[in-house]
Formats: C-alpha cells, structure tokens, sequence
C-alpha cells in the first residue's frame, strides 16, 4: 500500500548545524543467510530478514546524532510507506532533514544479503537520479553548508551539487569513497574534491600509494580501513598511523561499521582529538556498530 502525498514540510533551521551530511537515506530488506550464494541458479533458505534503515549518509547521520552532534542530513525521499519509515527513524534519533522529492515518488531501497563473516551482497532496488538545487530546501543547504564546522558528501548523483558548492566556497569535504578500486570514474569528482578521504581497503590494492597520492594532491587526511585489521591513516604531518580494531565479544551485524567509525573518527576531531585518538575512537564507535542489528549501537 503505498502512502498518500506528504505535504511539503517547512525546511528546517539551519542555525546550529554542526555537520552537514548530504546523501542516501534508504529502506533496506536485510537477509541474513548461513553463506552469500554462489553465482549459479539456484535456491536458498534465509535464517532471519528485517527492514531497517539504511544508506551510508543516514548511517553517518544517525551516529553522529547518537555521539551529540547537531546533525543535518540533505537526502532524497519519496511519498511512499518506506520514506515515513525512515523519516520515524531520523527523527527519533535527533536527525534533522532537508528533504528533496524523489523524481518518481519512491524511496532509495537496497536488499542486503548478509553472512555471519560479515560478507554482504547489496543490491539496489531503487535509487534516485539527479534532483534540482534550487528552492527553500536548497537555500537551508547552502545556509548550512556556510555554517557547519564539517561537510560531509557522500557518493550519490543528487549530493553532486553539494559537492560542487562546498568546493566553490572553499570549504573542507569528507568524502566517503567506500570500496573504490583506483579508477572508477563514478568516484572521480570525490576523490578530487575531498580534503578528508576515507576509503575500505578492499577493492585498492596499492592502498598506501592512493593514501599518498591524496595527501600529496592536498589532502589533509587520508584514511584505508581493513575491517576487523584495523585502519590506517596518513597526513602531511608524517608517516603512517595505524591502529587495530577493537576486539568485540560477538558480531551481529557489520552493516554499517565503516559509517561508524567514519562518525567516531570526525566527532573525535572535532573534539580537538589528534588523528591517533581520533583513529581509536572511530574503532570504539564501530566496535558499538557492528555489536547492534541496526546502523548505531543498541
């Protein structure tokens, strides 16, 4: 069944922003099976699913908010059952949302299928294209764009013109670059524009080479997480820090440790914290994450 129209709610207040995140926020059908299936046709049996929010931005968001922050999320939703999902979600956890018109009226979706070693196949189900930057909802943006102490832009078409503003304006742009293998194009614009990278050593081979190769385009981070080897980072400063993750007593779901410790790692530095502590709370915060069924810690 799907939802009646929204009325167009008043964007929000942009003063107070702390950090301004722009990108996915999603409705998930998350599937948990005893091993990812293999690439022939087949039938298999899931042990559990569930819906719950997802996308890396609300995930980013969420625990952010969790941490205290004064967070303002721009993303796209729809006029469907699944955006008051997620607009429940944001809200209860202190989101606040700048919230654009998906184009043909439906919310971004993935399913996720998980196993118990943390492996995941994510299929898109939905996903929204450009929307305009123009209006009231653009202006907030903008307005908190100029006043955050951190912008945060995520790899999505419609945070491209967030991307471009921040970057006009001169502003600092923690990118996400999530499992970027060295040349995909679609990474392209972020990997140019971020002054605070953070990417998952799992598709880049010659990671430490990337993580130079950003610092010395100007970067003033560069971060490779490994999962549950740790993370390691790099700034013009001196060598290479490396920290191990924190040890948990169960896994129960690592969808969404790497916007965990992303949100662990900026609140740390807004903080003050240098990039070794700051390193070590992002793998607190993920440890959190990934000891919970959902994007924050239980």
């Amino acid at each position: 069944m799907t939802a009646a129209p929204r009325p167009h709610a008043a964007p929000p207040d942009p003063a107070g922003t702390e950090v301004l995140v722009a990108g996915p926020a999603s409705w998930n059908l998350l599937v948990r099976l005893d091993e990812l299936p293999a690439p022939t046709p087949h039938t298999v049996f899931a042990r559990s699913s569930h819906h719950a929010v997802g996308g890396t931005s609300a995930g980013k968001a969420l625990n952010l908010a969790r941490l205290g922050r004064a967070v303002l999320l721009r993303t796209v939703l729809g006029s469907d059952d699944e955006a008051e999902h997620v607009r429940s979600v944001l809200a209860r956890e202190g989101v606040r949302v700048v919230e654009e018109p998906s184009p043909d009226g439906r919310t971004e979706s993935h399913l996720n299928l998980l196993d118990d070693d943390g492996g995941r196949v994510s299929v898109y189900l939905r996903a929204p294209g450009e929307v305009p930057a123009t209006g009231a909802s653009w202006d907030v943006t903008t307005a908190a764009l100029d006043a955050a102490a951190a912008v945060v832009v995520d790899l999505a078409v419609p945070a491209l013109p967030v991307l471009d503003l921040a970057v006009a304006r001169g502003r600092d742009v923690w990118v996400d670059l999530h499992d970027y293998d060295g040349g995909s194009a679609f990474h392209r614009p972020w990997v140019e524009a971020g002054t605070h990278v953070f990417v998952s050593g799992d598709r880049l081979p010659d990671w430490r080479g990337f993580l130079r190769a950003r610092v010395d385009a100007g970067a003033r981070l560069a971060v490779c997480t490994h999962g549950s080897r740790g993370a390691v980072a790099l700034t013009p400063d001196g060598g290479f820090v490396e920290v191990p993750a924190e040890p948990v007593p169960r896994v129960v779901d690592t969808n969404g440790a790497g916007d965990g410790f992303f949100a662990g790692f900026l609140d740390a530095h807004l903080r003050g914290a240098d990039v070794r502590e700051a390193m070590r709370a992002g793998a607190r915060h993920a440890a959190l994450v990934v000891q919970s069924p959902d994007l924050v810690p239980a």
